[in-house]
C-alpha cells in the first residue's frame, strides 16, 4: 500500500506504479465514491473497453424467494 498526500490546492498525484497498473492516461475520468471511512477512486471506462469483463463468473446460484 502506498501513501500520497493532499497538496495546499487539494490535488493528488497518484504514484506511477499504479498508474501503469491501472493503464490510466492523462484527462482520464475517475469516479470517487465515499464508502464507510474511506475513499475509492474507479477509472471511467468505454462500454466497448468493457466488453468480456464478466467472462468467467461464475452465475450459479440459489435464487431468493419472492417477498410479497
Amino acid at each position: 500500500m502506498q501513501s500520497i498526500k493532499i497538496s495546499s490546492d487539494y490535488q493528488i498525484v497518484i504514484p506511477k506504479q499504479i498508474r501503469e497498473s491501472f493503464k490510466l492516461v492523462p484527462g482520464q475520468k475517475i469516479k470517487i465514491i465515499p464508502f464507510d471511512d474511506r475513499i475509492e477512486l474507479i477509472p471511467e471506462k468505454k462500454p466497448v473497453e468493457m466488453r468480456g469483463f464478466l467472462k468467467g463468473i461464475n452465475t450459479d446460484f440459489t435464487r431468493e424467494t419472492e417477498r410479497l
